[in-house]
């Protein structure tokens, strides 16, 4: 028995069961009419039993066909799902690549190499919105309005796949005229005479230790002022404000230019969440996704690193 078509012969015998008519199911599935024909012949050989009862006035379906009605009719649902799946597939693969990213992290590191990518990759297009969704939020990866999402922290998914971009290593900075105002500290305890400027996640504290020996310090302060965003820190670390605790990549061009002063150079922060690309499982595989996360890593590992 030859069942290689047997799930397409099942599926067109159940529209011809549903719609009584063979030239009708041929216009509903655009086939010619002889394919369904031909579909059904071969299905009621490789059964040895007749499916219809044909006459001029109409289709009916023989006690044999009642009973494989019930079949069919599940094969033809299963292949219109399978149908759907694979067009909501094309969409989603076709058109643009949709990545999202948490805002300073898009403005710092991921806009300027947007330009870069597009000109290496002229056939990927690209849907970039700087945003804080936060995918951890969200019930199920298949509702993520976007592939992929460049993101602080790890998420704890089976459903999703992700790659480390690498972690940005923290400082502690001021302006010059800051310190020439209110001392520079030489010491962690020190802290506590300044203004200090840090991201929420050091908003109870932080610990330090000494790069040239086992010495360690944990800290507490009552900071003068939080936020979540280090675009809003680095801002006000720039304007004088006070000692901010901000990322190293977007301090380094202040320290170079002299406008900012690392403060504590020898005192090491703890090791920041890594910045990571985060897509769906199923997105793992799309030769747009490989090409953008391997951009990415080529390009933002160097950036974060201070070697």
């Amino acid at each position: 028995m030859n069942t290689l078509w047997l799930p397409s012969q099942l599926a067109a015998f159940a529209k011809v069961a549903e719609l009584q008519s063979f030239s009708a199911t041929a216009m509903a599935l655009g086939v010619p009419k002889v394919a369904i024909s031909r579909a059904i012949a071969e299905l009621e050989k490789t059964l040895g039993a007749k499916l219809f009862n044909r006459t001029t006035r109409r289709v009916g379906l023989t006690p044999a066909g009642e009973i494989l009605y019930p079949h069919g009719r599940r094969m033809a649902e299963d292949c219109s799902a399978a149908l759907e799946l694979a067009a909501s597939w094309r969409a989603r693969h076709a058109g643009p690549l949709r990545v999202r990213a948490e805002p300073a992290y898009g403005r710092a590191l991921l806009s300027p190499l947007v330009p870069r990518f597009l000109e290496a990759f002229p056939k990927i297009a690209l849907d970039v919105e700087l945003t804080d969704i936060d995918v951890t939020s969200l019930p199920e990866a298949s509702e993520w309005p976007g592939d992929v999402f460049i993101r602080v922290g790890r998420v704890s998914s089976n459903a999703v796949a992700q790659r480390e971009l690498g972690a940005p290593p923290a400082v502690l900075c001021a302006t010059p005229a800051y310190l020439q105002k209110h001392g520079t500290p030489e010491h962690p305890e020190d802290l506590a005479k300044h203004a200090l400027l840090v991201p929420e996640s050091a908003a109870a504290g932080v610990a330090l230790h000494w790069a040239k020996g086992v010495r360690q310090v944990a800290l507490t302060f009552q900071p003068k002022l939080v936020v979540n965003d280090p675009a809003v820190l680095h801002s006000s670390t720039v304007a004088g404000l006070g000692i901010g605790l901000l990322p190293e990549f977007l301090c380094r061009q202040g320290m170079a230019t002299q406008k900012l002063k690392c403060v504590l150079a020898d005192w090491v922060l703890p090791e920041q969440l890594p910045l990571c690309a985060v897509y769906r499982t199923e997105m793992a595989q799309d030769e747009r996704v490989v090409a953008l996360v391997e951009f990415l890593a080529a390009h933002i590992i160097p950036a974060l690193s201070t070697r």
